[in-house]
């Protein structure tokens, strides 16, 4: 299970053969890698896999191997079709599975020699693969690199206020199963990649950046980053998870994120003390060796007030029938839902 999906397993996957499984979109959300945060928000689910089953049509046609093998249609469990065939936005999407080995962490390292030991010839590849077209003021990257290092010619080499664009997309990775994620040097990537060659997971996320903005393009957005996630069967590396949601990258409509990183900025601005108790807890568990930092966090997450709840619903639906070009929700224009975003 995922913080906001859940996982089935049809058949499990083997050494030497793809298993079948399903996910089951929820209305949760997550902010900060904390999990399951205590509300939910309607019509989430929907919007994500309509928009990630949208975008494996797109990825396929482009002939950008995926994990995708359709969707299933609302009351009829044993269906999977293509998304065009539906008349009410799915739930749940049908995929081909890997094996996921345990990944062992003692004496505060984890273990990827036995994660490959273990994985053979089919395995999820423990990395995300990163790509970023534009740095927004909340990305990680401004902490941890200067502009030069991107290409951008800025006086004092600071970052700006407001989002900076990329000459060209960047290329990042970090790690996949670690409780608190970490971004690595192309190296150690390519160690924890195991079989699967780095450059080729490099081109991929290149790839699926580009249609990804393309099509956000269309929508009136501008795609600013996101990530892949990939196995590796066979000597074939294919795109599995889900991308190009408003979950899993980031998107800005007339300057607005319209992305997770709503709910993310409202956490900050109106409940700082547990976003501070957050990161407090991460750092502990850092410094300590503790895989899990949650135990040590002294806060659990507020609740949402019922305005802010239907405000981010309204995004997510407004948002998807933008991306789609198709009024598949019943949602106000992303015009409107922009504007109610701003005065949160």
């Amino acid at each position: 299970m995922t913080s906001v999906k859940d996982f089935r397993v049809e058949r499990e996957a083997a050494p030497n053969e793809l298993g079948r499984g399903r996910f089951v979109f929820s209305d949760d959300y997550s902010v900060f890698d904390w999990g399951r945060m205590p509300d939910a928000i309607p019509r989430k689910g929907a919007t994500l896999c309509t928009m990630g089953a949208y975008n494996f049509e797109m990825l396929d046609t482009n002939h950008v191997p995926t994990h995708y093998r359709g969707v299933v249609p609302v009351g009829d469990d044993d269906g999977v079709t293509d998304l065009g065939a539906l008349d009410e936005p799915p739930r749940e999407m049908a995929i081909s599975l890997t094996q996921v080995p345990d990944l062992p962490f003692e004496d505060g390292a984890y273990d990827y020699d036995a994660y490959h030991e273990a994985a053979g010839e089919n395995y999820l590849i423990p990395l995300e693969i990163v790509f970023r077209n534009s740095i927004p003021p909340g990305s990680s990257l401004r902490r941890r690199a200067d502009p030069s290092e991107y290409g951008l010619d800025l006086d004092g080499d600071t970052w700006p206020e407001e989002s900076a664009e990329l000459p060209e997309p960047a290329i990042e990775f970090s790690t996949k199963f670690e409780a608190q994620d970490r971004y690595l040097s192309r190296e150690e990537a390519a160690e924890i990649a195991g079989r699967a060659d780095i450059g080729r997971l490099e081109e991929l996320a290149l790839a699926v950046n580009h249609l990804l903005s393309r099509q956000a393009a269309q929508g009136g957005f501008v795609h600013e980053d996101g990530k892949i996630e990939c196995y590796y069967y066979e000597g074939t590396i294919t795109v599995a998870d889900v991308c190009g949601t408003f979950d899993e990258n980031r998107f800005a409509y007339d300057g607005q994120e319209v992305s997770k990183e709503v709910l993310r900025g409202y956490y900050k601005r109106s409940f700082p003390e547990w976003v501070e108790a957050v990161s407090g807890a991460k750092r502990t568990a850092r410094e300590q060796g503790i895989a899990d930092w949650r135990e040590l966090c002294e806060r659990d997450p507020p609740p949402l007030a019922d305005e802010v709840i239907e405000t981010a619903s309204d995004l997510y639906t407004a948002g998807a029938n933008a991306y789609l070009g198709s009024e598949v929700f019943d949602a106000p224009g992303i015009d409107d839902a922009v504007a109610a975003v701003r005065e949160l």
